[in-house]
């Protein structure tokens, strides 16, 4: 990958595809620059109403994914591959990886995701975010 960051998107729900990978409108290092892993963090979150931070094969983040996905949202997944992405994006959401964000807010991880769902707050935060249709 260029640009050296060790992070890369993928859509919930779709599978992998051969060679290298969309970006889907979101930039991992903008016009060449290498920005900081706390840096690109904070725009990745700011680029898309629902994130979610994740090592890959990551069972957490697939029970996130399936649960954003039956209320009707569809997560951008972000595969933190090193490190110091993964202390950034941890210490952004002030939880462990698997870490979402909506709207550009924290959430937490599986637990924050939970809660939000049981006590009838997470569609219309998803709502009020953009990330739902109605």
């Amino acid at each position: 990958m260029q640009g050296g960051g060790g992070v890369s998107c993928a859509v919930a729900g779709e599978a992998p595809t051969p060679g290298p990978r969309r970006r889907l409108g979101l930039t991992i290092d903008p016009a060449g620059d290498v920005e900081a892993p706390a840096e690109r963090v904070g725009r990745l979150v700011r680029e898309s109403p629902v994130v979610i931070f994740a090592r890959r094969g990551c069972c957490m983040c697939h029970v996130m994914r399936r649960l954003l996905e039956a209320v009707g949202a569809h997560a951008t997944v972000i595969e933190v591959e090193e490190a110091a992405e993964e202390a950034a994006a941890s210490a952004a959401a002030a939880a462990a990886v698997p870490a979402l964000f909506v709207g550009g807010a924290p959430v937490g991880g599986l637990d924050g995701l939970m809660g939000l769902h049981l006590s009838g707050l997470l569609v219309p935060r998803l709502r009020e975010v953009g990330a739902l249709c109605g």
